[in-house]
């Protein structure tokens, strides 16, 4: 069993954590951006076996949940991944941003491997390239260090770029981003689909399809005309609905 320990990061109501009010009036904070994202690759990982998904962050958003409530929870999980998404800040109103991929400075190898694959695989759906110079960039940020397996912040573009902002708040980026984390997932951890539910019929079933119901036998007989001249077999039954 592959155990992944999934955070949105931040809370909603976390001060600063937001679109810039001149490129976003709603101002739509970080966590619903976050959030967003979490939620579809936790609803397309449903439908592979073999893989168990903690979310670290208040789902509801209302509590920022403490750093190390995050990574204790992921440490006593056993997580074999953690990915905390979370979107950038830093060009103040500027062009250019894109994706960046942290991991902590001294992180093994394997760290390093996924930061590559996981960046490679959410621009390949996106397209947030950006202008970052180390888009795989390192960090001594609490989640990464002290967190007992591979861990990843995922920056998701620039909160106050004039680039990325019309194109983060949109919900088909989220659903690509998604599909990129998921991707991701998929091949390194050898992910299998889940089996399609046999919806074949035994040789003596038969779908029957009610066309309509009637207090008057009259209406009745004329619904069963007009079914038998498109050509449909049809036939009126009485029904008591007072035995239902």
């Amino acid at each position: 069993m592959v155990r992944l320990a999934l955070d949105a990061g931040h809370g909603l109501n976390t001060p600063g954590k937001r679109c810039l009010k001149s490129l976003d009036k709603n101002e739509t904070r970080e966590w619903v951006l976050n959030s967003r994202i979490a939620n579809y690759v936790q609803e397309s990982l449903g439908d592979y076996e073999g893989i168990e998904v903690l979310r670290l962050d208040d789902t509801t958003g209302r509590v920022d949940v403490p750093l190390k409530t995050r990574t204790d929870k992921a440490n006593s999980f056993n997580a074999d991944i953690l990915i905390s998404i979370h979107h950038n800040a830093g060009i103040n109103g500027g062009n250019g941003g894109g994706v960046v991929v942290y991991r902590y400075p001294s992180s093994l190898s394997k760290t390093k491997d996924y930061q590559k694959k996981l960046y490679d695989k959410v621009i390949k759906h996106n397209k947030l390239k950006g202008n970052r110079v180390s888009p795989l960039a390192t960090g001594n940020f609490h989640i990464t260090r002290e967190s007992k397996m591979p861990a990843l912040i995922l920056e998701n573009g620039f909160m106050d770029s004039k680039t990325d902002v019309p194109i983060i708040l949109r919900d088909d980026h989220a659903r690509k981003t998604a599909s990129g984390i998921v991707e991701f997932l998929v091949e390194e951890f050898k992910l299998k689909k889940r089996p399609a539910k046999d919806d074949k019929l035994k040789d003596n079933q038969v779908y029957r399809v009610i066309c309509g119901s009637f207090k008057s036998r009259k209406n009745a007989e004329i619904r069963q005309q007009e079914l038998r001249k498109a050509g449909f077999d049809s036939f009126v039954v009485i029904h008591d609905i007072s035995k239902e």
